[in-house]
């Protein structure tokens, strides 16, 4: 389905892709954390999608069994979410070099910049951090 993301564009350029992601335990109750997220081209699809790098064994255990996600920035009173299905890519997912690569891509498409990227690579490679890809079905928000 294809949906607007330039509302997600326009507010993550106010506030550096500060977001708070929540997904859904296996109990069936929200989890809520903050992250920094922001929209990307598909690296296979070439489609919009909404991203940001986690890692951890509970999250990623979350997101594996029920992918439905919520995403929510905010700049002021202003607010704009993403529904979607997450869909993840990590070490044992992709080329090594291809996931350093989206990794990179995530962080800057948040509003991120590093001096090192070296050094960023090593931490996420040490962490193994993860790729997470929110296919959006839903935004909506307040402007």
């Amino acid at each position: 389905m294809d949906v607007d993301l330039d509302p997600v564009r326009r507010i993550v350029a106010q506030e550096d892709g500060l977001a708070t992601v929540t997904v859904v335990r296996g109990d069936g109750t929200p989890h809520s954390s903050l992250v920094n997220a922001g929209v990307l081209d598909h690296p296979t699809s070439g489609r919009p999608v909404v991203a940001y790098v986690t890692y951890g064994a509970v999250k990623l255990r979350h997101l594996a069994s029920r992918p439905a996600t919520s995403i929510l920035w905010r700049a002021g009173w202003r607010w704009v979410a993403v529904d979607g299905t997450s869909e993840l890519l990590g070490p044992d997912d992709t080329d090594a070099e291809e996931l350093r690569m989206l990794l990179r891509t995530i962080f800057s498409a948040a509003g991120g910049t590093h001096d090192d990227w070296e050094s960023y690579d090593r931490v996420m490679r040490a962490e193994c951090r993860v790729a997470v890809l929110v296919a959006p079905t839903r935004v909506y928000g307040s402007g």
